[in-house]
């Protein structure tokens, strides 16, 4: 494959790239990246979580599923995956300075699996902003605005999630060495992506695309 472009996408940042129908796109990493895709021609045309996992009959995506849209297109196909430690989360937002300070104040909850407390406590803790800042800044240029931005697919974030009552966990499952995801656009698109500050292993990423 030839590579067309590679970016590294330091912590707590986001960019936007232009993937063309038939091109792979990469994201490689060991933390936690909030992922948004819209059609390149119709950005009304977005990702969509629900479309996602109702037309796929499944909450954990991987290599030969897709990514759906709200009219309910697909716009990329996994073909790549090589994190084997857990699973990606199609069932949580993004984090924000908002959330962040309503975690604080505990007006909103956050808790690990594992028992850990990694919520901020004081103004200090607070981080100035998050992956929704990151994918606002990052998507302007498109004039997308932060409330059209959808929920996230959220790689390498493996949640824990009880059956019976359907209560959500944090972990602390990422991976241990780099791993990446592979994506097939199946149309033109416009990606987002955010290296996430929090949820135990903030640090930089790579995106790249090729041409097979």
């Amino acid at each position: 494959m030839a590579t067309l472009e590679s970016v590294v996408v330091p912590k707590n940042s986001g960019k936007a790239f232009v993937v063309k129908k038939g091109q792979r796109l990469r994201v490689a990493g060991r933390t936690v990246v909030d992922f948004v895709v819209f059609n390149l021609h119709n950005l009304r045309e977005r990702f969509d979580q629900a479309r996602t996992k109702t037309n796929q009959v499944k909450i954990f995506i991987s290599t030969g599923d897709q990514l759906i849209s709200k009219l309910n297109n697909p716009l990329l196909t996994i073909v790549e995956d090589t994190f084997k430690e857990g699973k990606h989360d199609l069932q949580k937002g993004m984090c924000s300075k908002k959330r962040f300070e309503l975690v604080a104040q505990g007006l909103a909850k956050r808790k690990f699996a594992e028992g850990v407390d990694m919520n901020p406590k004081t103004p200090e803790e607070i981080p100035d902003h998050g992956c929704w800042e990151n994918l606002s800044e990052a998507l302007k240029p498109w004039n997308i605005l932060p409330e059209d931005i959808p929920s996230p697919f959220n790689i390498f974030q493996t949640m824990k999630i009880d059956p019976e009552t359907g209560a959500m966990f944090d972990t602390m499952i990422r991976p241990e060495k780099e791993a990446h995801v592979d994506f097939k656009a199946e149309m033109d698109c416009l990606v987002g992506v955010s290296a996430c500050p929090q949820s135990g292993r903030g640090e930089a990423i790579r995106v790249e695309i090729f041409e097979e």
